[in-house]
């Protein structure tokens, strides 16, 4: 996607929520292994919720133990402190729909690794796409994937070896400016 012709990314709105996919979650690197960090959002009264409609929950402190999470796990590999600041606000503002959420830092992710595209957003749902490469249902946490990701240094990587498919922060943390190389 990233190096596929064309600047614009045509993002997914109004799709019905699916469960226990990366729109809730991320995987980071902890000193213990994996860690799933997940968004808790709103149960309503309808079974069948539109995307740009979720809400984020905030009965638990969520962004405090993410955030602490993401800095325990992260503050002593080579770019935390360059990027700190740049995720930071993530896990302080609250974003009332998960939606925005996941654009904001998605713009955020793309302007760290100086990725040149615009976001366009659909005006409903259409099933299949065949004029677009259609990356909707391709990384999803309960299934195999076809991407293998060229290792690079991990900060717990001595002790638990090279994890692949964790969060882009990880790449950014530990690699820094020389991240887009590995996508």
């Amino acid at each position: 996607m990233l190096s596929a012709p064309g600047t614009e990314v045509l993002i997914e709105k109004f799709e019905h929520f699916p469960k226990q996919t990366y729109r809730t979650r991320a995987s980071i690197y902890s000193p213990n292994g994996i860690l799933d960090l997940i968004i808790p959002v709103k149960k309503g009264s309808r079974v069948h919720t539109v995307m740009k409609d979720v809400r984020i929950s905030y009965e638990s402190d969520w962004q405090r133990l993410h955030w602490m999470s993401i800095q325990t796990s992260y503050r002593r590999s080579a770019y935390f402190e360059f990027y700190e600041d740049d995720f930071a606000p993530f896990y302080h503002k609250k974003y009332d729909f998960l939606f925005d959420f996941n654009i904001a830092l998605l713009e955020q992710c793309f302007q760290l690794l100086k990725v040149k595209k615009t976001f366009s957003f659909t005006s409903s749902y259409v099933e299949d796409y065949t004029d677009r490469i259609d990356f909707r249902n391709k990384i999803h946490p309960k299934h195999a994937t076809d991407f293998t990701a060229t290792p690079y240094f991990q900060v717990f990587e001595p002790k638990h070896g090279f994890l692949p498919n964790l969060s882009i922060i990880d790449l950014l943390f530990n690699q820094g400016p020389n991240s887009l190389r590995f996508l």
